[in-house]
């Protein structure tokens, strides 16, 4: 992971990777659809494709461990959220109701981290870089990650499960209609990203990631004719932006925001 020292980092998602069947089908799909530029892992010998916008890794690509598959683990993305302790927040998201579903164990010259849930079931990765450097990422440059999504098992309880951890607080709220209320959380005063309670036929809350594109409708050509699927959209958010969600070859479910082209 590209880094650089950041007190401020805690609470805020720092890395995004999605784990995969296919790592060279995954790279052949977000090489053509986000156009990020892809490197190998030279940090350990583990298998794993970093993702790189400009000159900034903002992500990777990872195969499924061989006993998370057996689990039933599917191809999807995964944000990790900095801890200032790994082992310790481990002990808090098992005290709020969640669950730890890999513990805490090291990623050789990388950092710590543990696999979690949220109490429906929403999973995320708690993290602690190596030497107290975290990765980093300008939330507005396309390529990297702009938004954050939880499609919730109970907005309200969830928000104080991820509050009560993390310190984000309450921003705006839109009336959705039927799709219920959607509520922008921020961290350090800063709008990072939205909750809702899922919609009856979504099998399971997740978050979904957004990723920046500079034109969406263009990004929607590159899914189609790299194998994709567009599940959603493109439709017009608050602030002009327009989004896309869809489904890679494998599965996992992605998102883009960009302006209108």
């Amino acid at each position: 992971m590209s880094s650089q020292s950041d007190s401020s980092a805690f609470g805020n998602f720092v890395w995004y990777d999605q784990m995969s069947f296919d790592l060279s089908g995954s790279a052949a799909f977000y090489e053509k659809v986000v156009g990020w530029k892809l490197a190998a892992n030279a940090m350990n010998d583990q298998p794993y494709t970093l993702l790189q916008a400009g000159d900034t890794m903002v992500g990777g690509l990872m195969p499924i461990p061989e006993e998370a598959a057996k689990m039933g683990a599917r191809p999807k993305w995964m944000g990790y959220i900095a801890v200032d302790d790994v082992d310790a927040y481990a002990g808090k998201v098992k005290a709020a109701g969640g669950a730890i579903y890999r513990p805490p164990s090291d990623i050789p010259n990388v950092g710590r981290f543990a696999v979690a849930g949220d109490p429906h079931g929403a999973g995320f990765i708690l993290f602690k870089a190596a030497g107290d450097a975290v990765p980093a990422h300008d939330h507005a440059k396309p390529g990297h990650f702009g938004w954050r999504e939880l499609h919730g098992g109970d907005r309200e309880i969830d928000f104080a499960f991820y509050s009560g951890l993390f310190g984000w607080t309450k921003a705006d709220a839109m009336d959705m209609g039927p799709m219920g209320l959607y509520q922008i959380f921020a961290i350090d005063g800063v709008q990072k990203g939205g909750m809702m309670t899922r919609m009856p036929e979504v099998p399971r809350p997740f978050w979904l990631y957004y990723v920046n594109v500079a034109g969406i409708d263009a990004a929607v050509t590159r899914i189609a004719e790299a194998g994709g699927k567009v599940l959603h959209g493109p439709v017009e958010v608050p602030g002009g932006s327009w989004i896309v969600q869809g489904q890679d070859p494998q599965g996992a479910l992605f998102a883009l925001v960009g302006p209108k082209g």
